[in-house]
């Protein structure tokens, strides 16, 4: 997304609550609290959370992503660098400042002349207008693209199994999204929005002042580049209403926890027909009693018995879609770890991971009488044999 100009109003750091070297995951944190608290779902009729919803939306999807991030910081730092050398106060009309009795024209930071600032024979307006994806002046009928939505960001758990497997999820999200009376336009049903006659559709206008030129949104439009003489009804011309919609979610297998998966054009609506943001959603994992996870790798510890070990036996081990049968070789040690090829999660380029099952002796914790009289035969038949549990053990 091309830089706005609405970055140079907004402190998004300052809305999440945040440093501006904040870490990413102090910024994720940040925003996961402040969306809870100010989700429209928690607080019905309420305007003025709604409307914080909304910046802290727009501030997470650009400081969230490194590239936006250093874009805005670039950008805000120039301003702020202008300001800082042409005195207090913001950028009104053709963005200069007065200070001192006299008018500071940010032009002048980047020089007038040829191999200067902005160009050769150019001005501010015309980086001004390239920063935001809008030339100097109108030409002929080039429109100015609407701003597209901001992307959002949900999260939701899934059981192992699904997230191993794939599964699909419905969520319910409550965000701006495209009136479905005027179909995004913001005309009234069976009309349209008409070219700007000010600006001919640029969304732009020119005005110099002394030597200087400027370009400045078009008051009449409101920088959009279209007038809507009949605004739709449902949505005031804005082309989006904030409601509450399903979003069915395909989970597609082999999925980790953290992992994020998103879902094109299911963000924020954009303005008055503007491609809508993103949707990413975040998974979570919930933990299993029987199985983990090590890459495409799934495993499991089997409880045995001593004397399956030592005579061998075939048990059935779980797996994540039913059993298999598993042969433990006679004599096997403890801790022994036995692959089952093909039954682990599935990969992205085909196949699966495979089904690691670790054997662990299980002590019974009581025996009866005539248990305890076998164990101890055996254990001195043992011994007569010669195996000593505890040679060249604690030598060095």
């Amino acid at each position: 997304m091309a830089p706005q100009r609405e970055w140079l109003e907004q402190d998004f750091y300052k809305a999440l609550g945040v440093a501006p070297d904040a870490s990413a995951d102090e910024i994720k944190k940040a925003y996961r609290k402040l969306a809870r608290e100010l989700h429209p779902d928690a607080n019905p009729n309420d305007s003025a959370a709604e409307e914080r919803f909304k910046l802290v939306s727009e501030a997470h999807s650009v400081l969230a992503d490194p590239a936006k991030r250093k874009e805005y910081d670039d950008t805000r730092r120039m301003f702020a660098g202008a300001r800082g050398r042409g005195g207090s106060g913001g950028f009104p009309g053709g963005y200069g400042t007065t200070t001192g009795g006299q008018e500071f024209n940010i032009n002048d930071l980047f020089g007038d002349g040829a191999g200067a600032g902005a160009g050769a024979g150019g001005n501010f307006s015309d980086l001004f207008g390239g920063l935001f994806n809008r030339g100097a002046a109108p030409r002929g009928n080039t429109t100015t693209r609407n701003r597209r939505g901001n992307d959002l960001e949900t999260e939701t758990t899934l059981s192992f199994k699904e997230a191993a497997l794939g599964t699909s999820k419905t969520i319910t999200i409550t965000s701006s999204a495209p009136c479905t009376n005027c179909h995004g336009s913001g005309a009234k049903p069976g009309t349209s929005p008409r070219v700007c006659p000010t600006c001919n559709g640029a969304g732009v206008v020119s005005r110099n002042q002394g030597a200087f030129g400027f370009s400045e949104p078009c008051s009449d439009c409101r920088g959009t580049g279209s007038k809507i003489d009949d605004p739709c009804p449902v949505c005031d011309g804005d082309g989006a209403t904030v409601r509450t919609r399903p979003i069915t979610v395909r989970i597609p297998p082999g999925v980790s926890d953290g992992g994020r998966i998103r879902l094109a054009g299911q963000g924020e609506a954009g303005l008055r027909g503007a491609p809508s943001g993103d949707l990413y959603v975040v998974v979570h994992v919930s933990p299993d009693r029987t199985f983990t996870r090590s890459g495409d790798d799934v495993k499991v510890t089997l409880p045995v018995s001593f004397a399956e070990l030592v005579l061998g036996t075939t048990v059935s081990v779980p797996t994540l879609d039913g059993s298999v049968g598993l042969k433990i070789p006679a004599n096997t040690v403890d801790g022994r770890t036995l692959r089952v090829r093909g039954r682990g999660v599935a990969k992205r380029a085909g196949g699966a991971g495979d089904l690691l099952v670790t054997v662990k002796v299980a002590v019974p914790t009581k025996l009866d009488d005539a248990a305890v009289e076998a164990l101890t035969k055996y254990a001195a038949a043992e011994k007569a044999s010669g195996f000593d549990p505890r040679a060249n053990w604690g030598t060095s």
